[in-house]
């Protein structure tokens, strides 16, 4: 029997945050779950459980996570096992009252606590799955000479022969620094694309993520022509700070698209692609600070970047499925609203390929250095 279940979370900085509930009938905490409701998608049941049992909305990714097994007993004595495919979502609403608030308590968590909180073994490896604090050390190691001046017991001293080696460039901290700042406008993009009276502040947001974008990248080009050493190859270097500038440049095109145009009303289809978009920037943060140890962060860059590719297909999917209903809606009454809802498409899609594009630079990086 399946069921589904929805990852309420927020990042904070660079961490995440889960929300767990507790059950109805023992108090144990779990994640907002139910039976796949009739006429909903599976990730549309999802958002609605997380918002009947947790008090939260947000953007759904259609793409599930992964999934758990658990064993319920039934009312008339049946011990009945479901299998439960789990859907992140992004929180962007917390509702002072909801549905069952007199029946559950919900906490945020960390992902760590999050684990331990809950019982199903399944459950607890997709959420430490879903951004593993073991490979936040990553972003924490001091470079070689450092070691060797800890390992020898070397005094601070030894500083000044370090400054007389050629640079060698804060490019992770640049590369993490653009993937926080993709982060904040896929979110603002996504909260435009459900609506509501703050549309402007939205773009507004976009828009200014972008340029701060910009400077990024342009610090970046500038440091590789100056720098003697780098962590890859100059190539390398440039082509994945380019296609993820390119993600956010397709973000800053579709909102001034929704701008120029007045749209104000958003197919599923749409915001669909908007929460695939949401996932895949929060990946590639996570995927970055894993760059400064890519022999030892291999296996888990490749699981990021598999999904990645992954989430394109399904969004090329949702694509042509938004562009045909659209067309057989409006395309003989009111051919303008197609051409207009056809161009949001168009960024949409190509915002998601260039996530793609991403997940590529960073498999040559691995395959080259792990």
């Amino acid at each position: 029997m399946r069921q589904i279940a929805a990852l309420p979370y927020r990042t904070e900085g660079p961490s995440v945050r889960v929300m767990l509930v507790t059950s109805r009938e023992s108090g144990r905490w779990v994640i907002p779950k139910g039976n796949p409701a009739p006429g909903l998608t599976p990730h549309a049941a999802a958002a609605l459980e997380a918002e009947e049992e947790a008090g939260v909305s947000g953007l759904v990714c259609p793409i599930p996570l992964g999934s758990y097994r658990y064993r319920k007993r039934r009312n008339n004595g049946a011990s009945l096992m479901f299998d439960v495919d789990v859907f992140p979502l992004a929180v962007n609403q917390e509702f002072p009252n909801w549905k069952e608030q007199s029946q559950r308590e919900r906490r945020w968590f960390t992902l760590p606590e999050a684990a331990d909180a809950v019982d199903e073994h399944d459950l607890r490896d997709l959420i430490r799955s879903f951004g593993p604090a073991e490979f936040k050390a990553a972003t924490r190691r001091g470079g070689v000479l450092s070691a060797v001046a800890t390992k020898s017991r070397i005094t601070p001293m030894f500083a000044w022969f370090q400054r007389l080696l050629p640079k060698t460039g804060n490019f992770f901290e640049m590369f993490e620094a653009h993937a926080t700042t993709v982060v904040a406008a896929a979110d603002a993009m996504a909260r435009l694309l459900q609506g509501g009276p703050a549309s402007q502040d939205h773009i507004r947001e976009v828009i200014e993520r972008e340029h701060d974008a910009d400077n990024i990248i342009r610090e970046m080009l500038q440091t590789v022509r100056k720098t003697f050493l780098t962590p890859f190859d100059r190539s390398a270097i440039t082509s994945l700070i380019g296609s993820m500038d390119d993600a956010i440049d397709e973000m800053q095109a579709a909102v001034q698209a929704i701008d120029l145009y007045e749209v104000r009303e958003f197919d599923q289809e749409m915001t669909d692609m908007a929460a695939i978009i949401v996932d895949a920037a929060r990946l590639t943060a996570e995927a970055m600070p894993l760059l400064r140890d890519v022999a030892r962060n291999g296996a888990r860059l490749h699981e990021l970047t598999e999904r990645l590719v992954r989430m394109e297909g399904h969004a090329d999917e949702i694509h042509t499925a938004g562009v045909k209903r659209a067309f057989k809606e409006h395309g003989e009454s009111d051919t303008l609203r197609f051409i207009v809802s056809r161009e949001v498409y168009k960024h949409l899609e190509r915002i998601v390929d260039a996530f793609e594009d991403v997940a590529n630079e960073i498999d040559g990086i691995v395959i080259d250095h792990a």
